[in-house]
């Protein structure tokens, strides 16, 4: 009885920032489980035949649970509660327009998350790259969305800061856009044929990465490095040239993914040219971080978040190099059906996207529990087991792809080259296993602060350095 009161006061509570306080938690959750579900898949890449009998960790099964539990558990959700806490303090607003509103979307995002993944696992999906989630749980996704959007919005208009800064540009266009993106790409909405599903499929699949987790991500990122340098943002003018260009740009992109097959050469052609001008974006962005940090890189010594926010920064710039030049015809050719192509995911989800929350949930937690981080030696373990994880798998599928590509272009037979993939698959193998550890480390280390009762006051500290 007492744990219902207690979920009920969590699911209707207005405390300020518990929003997004309660987000973080259970994004944190989703982070373990499914960085487990994804060290269960590569295992199984290296020993096929390990787990018999249990249909619901067959390899076609635990995958696409691995990527709906990160993308929709924990990216997404880590994201809203960054937005939840972020908005409001830039819109000049006390806490969110609502709490209560949002604790009540956390509530069904979980019920959303843990039967759609379920659901995977029984075999009940679309089969479909990042739109696995069948009917049901498209409209619940889509809702969550809608009333995040509500709740985000109305904070900035109710907010008595009327000059916006760039990070609430970010984060209006990404719930402005990835809806509409949602609906043309899962089919519980929009219904396509042939080569007309694959495209929309495309333009779903790129699009989930650049209309929500790039445009919120760069809008995080555009909060958090002034706060931590002490410096204000370089340049607010080349901060809206990207917004602006992503907007046009990106969009276009998806059907770079399907240049072998026979849909429109025109579609073909804007769709390589478009992701070679994202450089135009990427360009602005990565001037912007690097310039705001100018005379402060000597923080990251002591800085446990900047150093979390630097690696995303490098493996940002990383990944946007790749993107445009594997996008290109015959580059495309080459490298597109290879591991390759899973590395520089990962570069971009993991290495990213992920450490951005996670420098985020290291500044804003103290923030609103009032309490420092419980360990700083967990802290560093955690950063340095997912930094030395994310290029161990980065690496050795980049390897991994490589040797895939050469395999076919040199038309050997199979048997003659998977076997050089070995050590790589292994190699994935070690680096799923630190990075599991790190977020087991990490979950401590966050639960630790929220939930225990001799957690350190928090100091002062303006850009957070003593915070862990």
């Amino acid at each position: 009885m007492q744990a219902l009161t207690t979920l009920w006061r969590a699911v209707f509570s207005d405390e300020p920032f518990s929003a997004s306080r309660n987000f973080l938690i259970c994004a944190i959750f989703y982070l373990v489980f499914g960085m487990l579900f994804g060290m269960i898949a590569s295992i199984l890449l290296s020993y096929p035949d390990l787990i018999h009998g249990i249909p619901q960790l067959a390899f076609g099964r635990i995958r696409p649970a691995h990527i709906n539990t990160i993308l929709i558990g924990w990216l997404s959700m880590g994201y809203v509660s960054c937005m939840f806490y972020i908005v409001p303090v830039l819109s000049g607003r006390k806490n969110l327009w609502s709490e209560r509103l949002g604790n009540i979307t956390l509530f069904f995002w979980n019920l959303t998350v843990i039967l759609g993944v379920w659901s995977i696992m029984n075999g009940y999906t679309e089969g479909r790259e990042y739109a696995e989630l069948n009917g049901p749980f498209d409209w619940l996704v889509l809702s969550a969305l809608l009333l995040v959007g509500v709740n985000v919005y109305m904070s900035v208009f109710t907010g008595t800061e009327k000059k916006w800064y760039v990070s609430l540009w970010y984060f209006m266009g990404a719930l402005f856009w990835f809806p509409i993106v949602y609906v043309v790409g899962n089919r519980a909405f929009v219904q396509f044929t042939g080569l007309n599903d694959a495209i929309a499929g495309w333009f779903y699949g790129h699009n989930i990465l650049g209309m929500w987790f790039t445009v919120g991500g760069v809008g995080i990122l555009y909060y958090l490095l002034p706060r931590f340098s002490g410096n204000p943002l370089y340049s607010h003018t080349l901060s809206m040239i990207g917004f602006w260009t992503i907007g046009m740009f990106y969009a276009p992109t998806g059907t770079h993914h399907i240049l072998q097959s026979p849909v429109p050469e025109w579609l073909k052609a804007i769709a390589v040219i478009s992701s070679v001008f994202l450089l135009i974006p990427v360009l602005t962005v990565q001037v912007n971080f690097f310039m705001t940090l100018k005379g402060k890189w000597h923080l990251m010594a002591d800085h446990i978040p900047m150093r979390f926010a630097m690696a995303a920064g490098l493996a940002y710039l990383l990944t946007c190099i790749q993107g445009p030049f594997q996008a290109t015809r015959s580059i495309n050719w080459y490298l597109h059906f290879s591991n390759w192509v899973v590395g520089h995911a990962h570069l971009a989800l993991l290495a990213t996207f992920t450490f951005i929350v996670f420098a985020a949930s290291y500044f804003i937690i103290p923030k609103i529990t009032g309490r420092k981080i419980y360990s700083r030696s967990l802290a560093i373990w955690h950063f340095w087991l997912s930094f030395i994880g994310w290029i161990l798998m980065v690496f050795s599928l980049t390897i991994a792809g490589l040797i895939q590509a050469a395999g076919w272009h040199f038309t050997l037979p199979y048997d003659q080259w998977v076997m050089e993939m070995v050590p790589y698959f292994l190699a994935r193998t070690v680096s799923g296993f630190l990075l599991l550890s790190g977020q087991i480390l990490y979950m401590l280390n966050i639960y630790k602060t929220v939930f225990s009762k001799s957690a350190e006051p928090l100091p002062e500290s303006p850009t957070g350095i003593a915070y862990v």
